[in-house]
């Protein structure tokens, strides 16, 4: 179960790398991405497919670019992080050893 979780975050992290670079060095293109993070082309091209599926990129000719949503989208990142945060350190279950100290 936790498993499932840990691999979800791990694609969410590089989802926000490749769109972080896209912000920082647009337009952009897959094997400029896969050279500079060490992801693999097929991983930078998932991430890039999911970020345009959420309107959060868009292909030129040149490589990846920034839409008008992406702005929005990155102003409530860090809120939505914090939130989710909270609701995980909810989950946590104290162990008996710890409940006793």
């Amino acid at each position: 179960m936790i498993d499932r979780l840990e691999k979800e975050v791990d694609m969410l992290e590089r989802h926000l790398e490749v769109l972080r670079m896209v912000i920082e060095n647009e337009p952009i293109g897959i094997v400029k991405m896969s050279n500079e993070t060490g992801y693999p082309h097929h991983k930078v091209r998932y991430s890039l497919r999911v970020l345009e599926e959420e309107n959060l990129i868009e292909p030129s000719s040149q490589g990846a670019i920034t839409t008008d949503h992406t702005h929005e989208f990155v102003e409530e990142l860090d809120e939505k992080v914090d939130e989710t945060v909270t609701k995980l350190e909810s989950m946590k279950i104290e162990s008996p050893a710890e409940a006793e100290s």
